[in-house]
């Protein structure tokens, strides 16, 4: 049995329209690429060979930038002439599946299930639809999914009438073709209104209950919240610089053990951020050798014993990158410069930049990062004023957005590590 998804990508988007007007709402940028590719990217990642883009409001636009395939996928489209609502536009889209059971989301929301428990939900509840379901800590703005102890779902609530901790729709669906197909339905009709609603006591239905990332890109203030937390969402490479995020800077070079101290709680965030990343790698400028100050040699002495710290305390880092070229050099190896990334690269060939993050202090590791192609995080805690200055000036002018924290052991807690 093929694994398929539809996506619906077919409407106006019009609450994003000040922000967004020139292209669909699952085309926005997010990070300088369109959020459509984030959500593809994962489907790819967990084997998906087909998916429906369900299109109609400027289609040509998503036809053109994906075509036939995508990173593996067999991309279909199910183009809407008019609107058809989220359940007529399935059920187009439905006539290009092969497999009987399908999921079916939308493509402005990243919600990051488990499709598999979703599919084992599906089977032990002998079940025709399977919904994800999200924990909130307040209903109030939602419609609650009123759920059994063994996630069959027994009715929907509307929004407002409830308060409190509870359970809403996610979005993401695994549905049963066979089912659906042979329901008496319009041409045009709602998902969740005229057919989850109207049916939930009739058919039965499953539910899983994740907490997991999950970011729906339809208001102005979640889209810029997008620009960062998608792209991290979606990493699995992580770079990190030296001086001021794993240990602190001080007056002039490290140049020997004794004068190395570790940042509060870093070997703790690089034990987690060791689960949560596939590769790690520090990538750091020590033009200190350069000038004659200290040698190679001591770098690595420093470097073992480091190593050794992050190792005890359940961590690890893949490689260290150093450049020693002084900074008047020009030395493509030097960040700004790509260089060190690019070593990486050529050491570790799954390594790519687009899922890649830069945690650094300095204005210098920022533009590392978009000269490679990465996500910039910024770690405020280590920064002088000046260098505080200039960091924030590129901020203020970088138009895919950086994410701002404190310190390593912060952006672990971001990162849900």
């Amino acid at each position: 049995m093929k694994k398929e998804a539809i996506i619906l990508v077919g409407g106006r988007g019009t609450r994003l329209q000040g922000v967004v007007s020139d292209r669909p709402k699952p085309m926005a940028l997010v990070g300088g690429r369109p959020f459509l590719t984030y959500i593809l990217d994962r489907l790819a990642d967990l084997d998906f060979e087909r998916v429906v883009l369900a299109t109609g409001y400027m289609h040509a636009c998503i036809e053109e930038y994906f075509g036939s395939q995508y990173a593996g996928i067999e991309i279909r489209y199910s183009r809407e002439e008019e609107p058809l609502g989220t359940g007529g536009a399935i059920l187009q889209a439905l006539r290009l599946c092969e497999s009987d059971e399908v999921f079916a989301f939308n493509g402005d929301t990243a919600f990051d299930v488990d499709y598999d428990t979703m599919r084992e939900a599906l089977h032990r509840q002998d079940a025709v639809l399977c919904l994800a379901l999200r924990k909130v800590p307040q209903l109030s703005r939602y419609g609650r999914v009123c759920v059994a102890e063994d996630g069959r779902v027994l009715s929907f609530e509307e929004k407002g009438a409830a308060s409190g901790e509870g359970l809403i729709n996610g979005g993401v669906y695994l549905l049963r073709k066979s089912w659906f197909e042979q329901l008496p339905l319009p041409q045009k009709f709602s998902f969740e209104k005229d057919l989850m609603e109207v049916r939930v006591g009739q058919d039965p239905f499953a539910s899983v209950a994740f907490d997991c990332f999950f970011i729906d890109i339809g208001v102005p203030e979640d889209y810029a919240k997008a620009q960062t937390l998608v792209p991290l969402s979606r990493a699995k490479y992580l770079f990190l610089d030296r001086d001021g995020v794993i240990n602190r800077h001080i007056q002039g070079y490290v140049t020997r053990w004794g004068e190395f101290e570790f940042l509060p709680g870093v070997c703790q965030a690089i034990a987690r951020l060791s689960q949560r990343f596939d590769r790690l790698f520090v990538v750091t400028n020590q033009q200190g050798i350069g000038k004659g100050l200290f040698t190679l040699d001591d770098l690595q002495q420093v470097h073992r014993r480091m190593l050794a710290e992050i190792a005890q305390a359940g961590g690890r880092i893949d490689k260290i990158y150093v450049c020693t070229d002084l900074k008047t050099s020009g030395s493509p190896n030097r960040k700004p410069a790509p260089g060190m990334a690019r070593q990486a690269q050529q050491d570790y060939p799954e390594v790519r930049m687009e899922a890649s993050v830069m945690v650094g202090d300095m204005r210098s590791d920022l533009q590392f990062a978009r000269n490679a192609g990465m996500t910039a995080v910024w770690t405020t805690d280590e920064v002088s004023p000046q260098e505080a200055a200039e960091a924030r000036e590129f901020i203020e002018k970088d138009p895919t957005g950086v994410l701002v924290c404190r310190n390593l052991a912060e952006f672990a807690g971001l990162c849900g590590c």
